[in-house]
């Protein structure tokens, strides 16, 4: 009788209750969590569709409304802002600086690990294509993470090699970017040009640094193990 009671008062339901009763309750996100979403999100959208993809767009593939997106950013810069933040400044490890300084380990291990920690910060689909389309839309991200780069990485990397280097060599700047953007190429190569590239980047870069340590009489990177 109680079985039969349970069956007539769920037949009795309008359509909507019905459809209610069945759906799970979505789960709420804090609001931490739910700017953490719509961040990653993000990262994703425009690595796929460019900086002139649309909020309307994300919103959509987020599942939200475009009122709820800018109820944590006020707009679609500041949104790409937080993607700037989030794929590019915060992979930077405030270590990297020390162990490029740190002269109590040979010149070409520091480089090599400082190479082999950043490629595998910055080898992503993500990453890649966003600095690309951020480029050629003209957008100032490409300018100041470079910048930034430069001042945090790159001089004091130009300041070890000038000290390290035992050949009629100078080194310039420029030589330090040619080096970097060898190794970065790797991943452009990968998933930007979407080319075959091996899965363990460490003795592409090995090679690369030795080619460029042996211009300067510095003594190159053994391979691991050795």
């Amino acid at each position: 009788m109680m079985h039969r009671n349970k069956v007539r008062a769920q037949s009795e339901l309008t359509p909507v209750q019905s459809e209610n009763a069945k759906a799970p309750k979505r789960r709420r996100l804090s609001p931490a969590l739910r700017r953490e979403q719509i961040v990653e999100g993000a990262s994703a959208y425009f690595a796929e569709a460019g900086l002139d993809g649309t909020t309307r767009d994300l919103s959509a593939r987020l599942g939200i409304t475009q009122s709820l997106l800018y109820a944590y950013f006020n707009t679609k810069g500041e949104l790409i802002e937080a993607v700037y933040n989030r794929l590019y400044l915060d992979r930077i490890s405030p270590e990297w600086p020390e162990l490029i300084r740190d002269r109590t380990r040979p010149l070409g291990g520091r480089l090599h690990q400082f190479y082999t920690e950043y490629a595998a910060a910055i080898f992503s689909y993500e990453w890649m294509r966003i600095f690309m389309f951020s480029g050629l839309a003209g957008a100032d991200l490409n300018r100041r993470y470079l910048e930034h780069l430069s001042t945090l990485i790159l001089r004091p990397i130009l300041i070890e090699i000038e000290t390290a280097a035992r050949s009629p060599h100078r080194p310039v700047l420029e030589d330090i970017w040619d080096l970097h953007g060898g190794i970065v190429y790797i991943g452009i190569r990968k998933f930007v040009y979407r080319m075959a590239a091996p899965d363990d980047y460490e003795p592409i870069i090995r090679c690369t640094l030795n080619r460029f340590l042996h211009y300067y009489g510095i003594e190159p990177v053994s391979p691991p193990g050795n």
